[in-house]
């Protein structure tokens, strides 16, 4: 198992890989709290990097509703009950459908989550699915953390099926919501794939509205 390692100041975070789809599961840890951002697939190395961090598992964030982000989520659930389930409000049912796991605290924009001291911001970004969240870490010295899901990577937004509404929601969404509120310096890391810079990406964002996807 191949673990990312990132260490900031005030937060740990932890980076693996799952599933034929480069699913990324992130662990951030303080002050022995973690909080895990999509239990995707592949229990057994979701385990393992939960035990190289130690006990103290608060809360599993599932940042939408797709197959390819709750494969484990129903293993991670019941293998620590005294953890929190956290999801958009929206894609809440949804997922309690599919996995069988019941959404303890269903988030909308502008909440927060604490984390050993800590306050993670929730953002709502509308579209991909209907209750997609990001989770925004912010400290003095060190960029910004935006762990984005499946919503924003490198080169664009995320997948919209085509639809324009639902593309106008989601790129209004990043721009007010991300790319109006972060500096540059600020860290997307994305449900799949390689992170990214709000820097990297802002001067195509005319780009991304004219193509509509």
């Amino acid at each position: 198992m191949d673990i990312e390692l990132i260490e900031l100041p005030q937060l740990t975070i932890r980076r693996i890989a799952v599933s034929g789809m480069d699913n990324n599961a992130y662990l951030l840890s303080r002050a022995g709290e973690h909080l895990l951002i999509d239990a995707a697939a592949e229990p057994d190395a979701l385990a393992g990097l939960l035990a190289v961090a130690g006990p103290g598992l608060r809360h599993v964030l599932t940042t939408h509703s797709h197959r390819d982000h709750i494969g484990a989520l129903a293993a991670v659930a019941a293998a620590h009950p005294e953890a929190q389930t956290l999801a958009g409000a929206a894609d809440a049912a949804a997922i309690t459908a599919a996995t069988g796991v019941a959404i303890t605290r269903r988030l909308s924009h502008g909440d927060v989550i604490g984390l050993g001291g800590l306050e993670l911001a929730v953002i709502g970004l509308r579209g991909h699915t209907p209750g997609s969240v990001a989770l925004a870490h912010s400290e003095p010295g060190a960029p910004p953390q935006l762990f984005t899901g499946d919503s924003l990577f490198p080169g664009g937004v995320g997948n919209t099926g085509g639809d324009p509404g639902r593309f106008a929601d989601l790129f209004t969404d990043v721009v007010a919501r991300v790319f109006d509120v972060y500096p540059d310096d600020s860290v997307v890391r994305p449900g799949h794939g390689a992170p990214t810079t709000l820097g990297a990406e802002r001067p195509h964002l005319a780009e991304w509205l004219a193509r509509g996807w």
